[in-house]
């Protein structure tokens, strides 16, 4: 059998499927989408291999990534139950879906682990997180760490923490780009050309995040620290303030936790 199967190849199925086949090379790597074009202009540009169905993705790897929306997980789990054998994994990638409730739709004894990745991870610059049901093994939890080393940062988080994290990291980059393009903007307004605008604002971007990984320093002594009395980076920030620039975050990330707890519900 191959590692890995990916049931669903849209943006973020997509994503981890580059991880993958980075990691664990196209060999070990096989897709089925509901739309079969969309899985073969994946296969055609990684060289992974391309299943006639979601039965045949589902007996052809021992690790099944469940890449569709939350409310067609149960159809997805239904549909390829009857092949599923002695040693299989799911992997389920489904917002606000706890693996209690997947359990209760796949096929008792199979063992169950859900992700929290983010598009990045389709350039190996992801933040993904890791939980199991209780009583999973090691080996698996290791095996999806190994399968998706190529995405990024991954972590191993509680699940009831797992609605949080996708707040901040699955619905995150959503939140970034419009303040990047909104800086590069403001680039274009004060007369630099946008295509320099957008570089300049995506790389301090990503120094920034940087720093803060590398550094350990907490980002309000990073601020501090390029603020000089009276100067002109103090009077941005004093901008941010005014307009709620902090509230506004605040509230799409509490926005996004609200939703994805929701959705585990329906």
């Amino acid at each position: 059998m191959k590692q890995a199967a990916f049931l669903g190849t849209g943006n973020m199925g997509g994503a981890l499927v580059r991880a993958a086949w980075r990691s664990v090379g196209a060999e070990e790597v096989i897709l089925s989408n509901r739309t079969r074009a969309k899985a073969q202009a994946l296969a055609d540009e990684t060289g992974c291999s391309v299943a006639e169905d979601n039965r045949v993705a589902a007996e052809s790897a021992r690790y099944l990534f469940l890449g569709v929306k939350p409310h067609m997980v149960r159809q997805l789990l239904e549909e390829i139950a009857p092949v599923l054998t002695q040693g299989q994994v799911l992997v389920s990638m489904a917002a606000g879906l706890t693996t209690e409730t997947l359990a209760s739709w796949a096929p008792e004894g199979v063992p169950i682990l859900r992700i929290m990745p983010n598009t990045p991870s389709a350039i190996g610059k992801g933040m993904t997180a890791l939980c199991a049901a209780p009583g999973v093994a090691e080996e698996h939890l290791a095996a999806v760490e190994t399968i998706l080393a190529g995405s990024g940062r991954i972590e191993r988080l509680e699940e009831r923490l797992m609605d949080a994290f996708s707040a901040v990291a699955g619905c995150g980059p959503a939140f970034v780009y419009p303040f990047l393009e909104a800086m590069a903007d403001g680039g274009v307004l004060a007369g630099l050309p946008r295509k320099q605008a957008m570089v300049f604002a995506a790389q301090t971007m990503l120094g920034a995040a940087a720093l803060v990984l590398e550094s350990g320093e907490h980002p309000g002594a990073l601020k501090d620290a390029v603020c000089s009395p009276g100067g002109s980076t103090i009077e941005g920030v004093a901008a941010l303030e005014r307009h709620g620039f902090r509230g506004a975050v605040l509230d799409a990330v509490e926005a996004a936790w609200k939703k994805n707890t929701a959705l585990g519900k329906a």
